[in-house]
């Protein structure tokens, strides 16, 4: 299917100079990645450039291009995506229609969603070791709905708990390449920035 979709483009450009087809190359990663609401892997970007090229270098090179620009390329877990600078998170809510990309949680479902994160895979009796009550399943639904969270594995034994696990919109949500870049849930609390689920 994926074949199909590229049916027609021509790929290698061999018609082009080198630099010009480089450059050309850039453009239908730009290109790409402006159209996806999501992060795209290297292996759908090798789709519209030539045979055995890098896309890392190409990757590498749209981002230094946009350097000093409002927008970014980001790796976000196997992929990369276009996404605002955070510089200007402040004029795009006052002036940009971005309703449906804006998180709707409370502070209790960020703490839940941070404990997923930290935890992962973990069940829905895990967060209630950690919280210390029962997590509903409408905030467990929220979660889900708004992308950041799925099912993750099971134990492979009959009638095991699911569990669950951050996806790549989370990271995107919040400006993560990998779950590595978490900070430390004992260095926020120490520097007075969380509380324990005791608190």
């Amino acid at each position: 299917m994926a074949g199909d979709r590229a049916a027609g483009l021509d790929r290698e450009l061999a018609e082009l100079p080198p630099g010009l087809r480089w450059r050309e190359w850039m453009r239908r990663i730009e290109a790409v990645l402006f159209a996806s609401a999501t992060p795209v892997p290297r292996a759908d970007l090798a789709r519209v450039v030539g045979q055995g090229v890098s896309v890392d270098l190409l990757v590498e090179d749209l981002a230094a291009e946009l350097e000093g620009r409002a927008f970014e390329v980001a790796r976000v877990g196997e992929g990369w995506m276009l996404r605002t600078r955070p510089a200007y998170a402040a004029a795009v809510r006052a002036a940009a229609d971005a309703g449906g990309q804006a998180l709707d949680l409370g502070e209790f479902d960020l703490a839940v969603l941070a404990a997923i994160a930290w935890h992962q895979p973990i069940t829905r009796g895990g967060l209630k070791e950690i919280f210390g009550r029962e997590i509903g399943r409408d905030l467990i639904g929220r979660l889900h709905a708004q992308g950041l969270i799925a099912t993750g594995p099971r134990a492979p034994r009959r009638g095991a708990p699911y569990t669950f696990v951050t996806t790549e919109t989370f990271l995107a949500a919040f400006g993560l390449e990998t779950l590595r870049e978490l900070p430390d849930p004992e260095q926020l609390r120490d520097a007075g920035l969380a509380r324990s689920a005791e608190s």
